[in-house]
């Protein structure tokens, strides 16, 4: 399978950090994938760290114009709990999130995703982190395909690279390759965090991060 590492931007230039090969399998409607995302980008400060992003589609059934929250149809009660777990975490660690109120699709979000890899480190990571923002924050619909390319011009992703993310085969063969690269390494949701041979699954925290990290780069 085509594994396309990322290199994470690197704050310390002048030290040589060890690094870090992860394959992370995500979506941008997630919002424990957005969480994780910010915990796990922390992990720059000590490793040269380069992530295989996988993307998959958690929710084929929604519809790219929205839909409420409550047609995922999960129990209130679980659901409240977990709006709670997220809203907490979020305010603890300073991490921006604004009240879901809608979910979408977001297949056309992750195409445009494994299409930017093509641009490069910094234009991937540029888009990567506003897909979650608009999504999270700014409460946008990124199943719409008009915010999606306003997202990706803004990040300068040229056009012809936007439409074919949305028309060439090789990106729905790429979504398909995560999900096939998903089931070899037994993983049944998101956000999981492949660390060679450890997987971690779910709401991971920093510490345990840096734990898998250390254990990874000790072991090699």
């Amino acid at each position: 399978m085509r594994r396309t590492f990322l290199l994470a931007e690197c704050h310390h230039l002048n030290m040589t950090l060890p690094e870090l090969k992860i394959t992370v399998y995500s979506d941008y409607i997630c919002p424990f994938c957005y969480v994780g995302h910010h915990r796990l980008l922390r992990l720059r400060d000590n490793y040269d760290l380069k992530i295989n992003w996988c993307f998959l589609e958690i929710h084929p059934e929604t519809s790219a114009e929205g839909e409420p929250i409550d047609s995922l149809d999960y129990p209130s009660e679980q659901w409240q709990k977990m709006l709670d777990n997220l809203e907490r975490i979020a305010a603890e660690e300073n991490i921006p999130l604004s009240t879901l109120s809608f979910i979408t699709n977001s297949k056309d979000a992750l195409l445009l995703s494994e299409a930017t890899k093509q641009c490069g480190r910094e234009t991937f990571y540029d888009l990567h982190e506003k897909l979650f923002s608009a999504y999270f924050v700014d409460g946008k619909n990124i199943g719409d395909k008009s915010v999606l390319q306003e997202i990706a011009a803004s990040c300068g992703v040229d056009d012809s690279i936007i439409e074919s993310s949305w028309t060439d085969a090789i990106y729905p063969q790429r979504l398909l390759e995560n999900f096939n690269s998903a089931r070899r390494h037994d993983v049944q949701s998101v956000p999981s965090f492949v660390f060679g041979e450890r997987v971690l699954t779910g709401v991971v925290t920093e510490a345990v991060f840096r734990d898998a990290a250390d254990e990874l780069v000790n072991s090699e």
